[in-house]
């Protein structure tokens, strides 16, 4: 079983389903699902996040999608929603870091987007 991505006129996901495996009945189901739906439609993979397989796999288009997520065609990937506005964008994992490091794992932090710094939750 695979999961296919439905995009809007932005490339954004609008909807998943699960579907048929890529190449079952020698028929492209990424073509065929966009022509039965009328939005484009890309695969995606359940067992991807960061770039990473976690099976030990090889890891297809970055991330699976999620709604609201975009589909970025250079890099053949699913970018989740920007966190804040002063994130960045990681290349290798198309994900979003702050642009500063959490000071530890051991407790909880939030992001101040004021002062661009993690606050200890209370």
């Amino acid at each position: 079983m695979a999961h296919y991505a439905f995009l809007d006129q932005n490339n954004i996901v609008t909807h998943i389903i699960c579907g048929k495996d890529e190449g079952e009945n020698n028929i492209n189901w990424e073509e065929f699902y966009s022509n039965e739906v009328g939005q484009p439609c890309k695969r995606t993979s359940f067992n991807t996040y960061g770039n990473v397989h976690k099976t030990g796999g090889i890891p297809f288009r970055k991330n699976f999608a999620g709604i609201g997520f975009k589909y970025d065609e250079m890099r053949d990937a699913f970018i989740p929603p920007q966190n804040f506005s002063s994130w960045i964008l990681d290349e290798d994992t198309c994900l979003w870091n702050a642009p500063v490091s959490l000071p530890s794992l051991d407790k909880p932090y939030l992001w101040d987007e004021g002062s661009l710094t993690w606050i200890e939750a209370a």
